[in-house]
């Protein structure tokens, strides 16, 4: 999913169809540098530069007359647009979406629409539509940042659908920024494909992990979840082809009303037949996409799971198995839990309640969803310094 920061133009000029991708200056740049850039014209601004040659200019209120470069007029603010952000723009509609933040943790490159799943739980329901010509502006997306990030998460839709092109994508991170940690958001079952997985192996980027979901220890009830047939057996076999081949992958496990019956079984399926994942992250449900239509098929207050997850937690970490905890605050599970909760919510869409203000262990919560503003756990509370102590004290 894209960083949700936008704003829609309300009148575009000069321009040809399509869009647009380009970092972000509020400031003018050399001519030669400008086809890479977007230009940012904030209301009353006094100008008297050449804007010929900028990938495209977005103004605040009435647009520049007589430019001969692609323009966005109307926008109320355009404050979300920073220096060096990576940005796209819809020439057509002057729609306009933040990609890429220098300094976040929480950068993702979004490979595709498309999946071969339907899961009950997608907060990014898949898309059948025409996608040409996205390789090309993925790539372009790689080009354009400014310098490398510590972190970058590609996903989808299913990003494996690529095919070739996804090889093509981790090439070039590869020769970009070989130090950037890229972790790829994937069901796993195109891995059931050697040659596939040999050409992904092939790229040897040092920093890649592949995130898999498993929701069962049989086909039945993962297939259920993941509603497609064959799925299970699909993704175990990709998980064996990858760990053959050296290709490092994680579990992922979304935590709900059909998955929590199944967590313990799982556990020791993956114990006994997959040792070789580097880790386990036990996620918390976030309420987007299909999750809304199915909340009362998926709905489990995490107040009511969390003695199976105290022991499915101490089932990993008593045999070393790496296991986290995500998407899930602290005022809801046990504090034996706590070492292993990780403050995993994008920070884009990250918040906290106001009774979270005066929580003495807000800096290490994770906090809410944005969606889940009013649809959360009845156990959100402020954790008290005196009751941390005097349960320390026990």
């Amino acid at each position: 999913m894209a960083i949700q920061l936008r704003a829609r133009g309300l009148k575009s000029s000069n321009i040809m169809s399509g869009r647009v991708l380009g970092r972000v200056t509020r400031t003018p740049v050399a001519e030669s540098s400008r086809s890479d850039f977007l230009r940012v014209l904030p209301r009353g601004v006094s100008l008297y530069e050449n804007l010929s040659g900028y990938a495209a200019v977005l103004c605040e209120g009435q647009a520049v007359d007589e430019l001969d470069t692609p323009t966005v007029s109307g926008y109320e603010d355009l404050d979300f647009l920073q220096n060096d952000y990576i940005a796209s723009v819809d020439l057509r509609s002057g729609f306009t979406r933040v990609l890429f933040r220098p300094g976040s943790p929480h950068n993702t490159l979004f490979i595709t629409d498309r999946c071969n799943s339907n899961c009950l739980m997608c907060s990014q329901p898949p898309k059948d539509v025409d996608e040409g010509g996205l390789l090309a502006e993925h790539l372009r997306y790689i080009a354009l940042i400014p310098t490398g990030p510590q972190y970058l998460c590609i996903t989808g839709g299913e990003p494996t659908l690529l095919g070739d092109g996804l090889v093509q994508i981790l090439t070039k991170l590869k020769e970009r920024f070989p130090a950037t940690h890229v972790t790829m958001l994937s069901n796993g079952r195109s891995y059931c494909y050697e040659d596939f997985v040999s050409k992904l192996v092939a790229v040897q980027h040092p920093m890649f992990l592949t995130s898999i979901p498993l929701y069962a220890n049989n086909a039945t009830d993962h297939d259920y979840v993941v509603q497609a047939r064959g799925a299970f057996d699909q993704t175990v076999k990709g998980l064996y082809n990858a760990a053959r081949q050296g290709l490092a992958v994680e579990l992922r496990v979304v935590l709900h009303k059909q998955t929590i019956p199944l967590l313990s079984d799982l556990a020791e399926f993956i114990y006994r037949n997959l040792p070789f994942v580097q880790h386990v992250a036990l996620m918390g449900l976030e309420h987007m996409g299909y999750v809304k239509k199915n909340w009362d098929l998926l709905w489990i207050d995490p107040l009511d799971y969390a003695a199976t997850l105290e022991d499915t937690v101490r089932y990993f970490h008593f045999r070393r198995i790496n296991v986290s905890l995500y998407n899930l605050p602290l005022c809801v599970l046990p504090k034996s839990l706590w070492s292993f909760a990780r403050q995993s919510i994008s920070d884009f869409k990250n918040i906290y309640l106001d009774e979270c203000n005066d929580c003495s262990v807000k800096m290490h919560c994770a906090g809410l969803f944005m969606s889940q503003e009013t649809i959360h756990s009845r156990g959100i509370h402020a954790i008290r310094g005196d009751e941390i102590v005097r349960d320390a004290i026990g």
